[in-house]
């Protein structure tokens, strides 16, 4: 048995479809849909990810998912406008907008409704 030439796909845990529904699709404009109560989103790329109901989740204390752009400050401005909030973390030296400039690609991270931590990122 090979699963070489398997289609796969990643997931993660949510606490609340509906909310996460709303963020991804509504807030994020993520292509999504419902099927069987799992939610999909459709990325670029043909990279779907699973979300799924958890009763007795906890967030991820890692970067979940990375969204690769272009331009970063004008991506976490337009996001900043749509009510999406950058976390800031000690030790990490980020710019007025979140930003960690040092050190890789520039990248900021924020988190979806259940606490799951997801980023933007350019690469240099």
């Amino acid at each position: 048995m090979t699963l070489k030439d398997t289609r796969a796909f990643s997931g993660f845990a949510v606490n609340d479809l509906q909310k996460a529904r709303e963020f991804y699709a509504e807030t994020l404009g993520l292509n999504t849909s419902v099927a069987n109560d799992l939610l999909t989103l459709h990325l670029a790329g043909g990279r779907d990810t699973l979300i799924y109901p958890k009763p007795d989740f906890v967030p991820a204390t890692y970067t979940i998912l990375n969204f690769e752009v272009d331009d970063i400050e004008k991506t976490v401005d337009e996001m900043t406008a749509r009510g999406v909030k950058f976390e800031r973390y000690d030790g990490m030296k980020q710019d007025e907008r979140g930003i960690h400039r040092i050190g890789g690609p520039l990248i900021a991270w924020f988190t979806d409704p259940a606490g799951n931590i997801l980023s933007v990122l350019q690469q240099p």
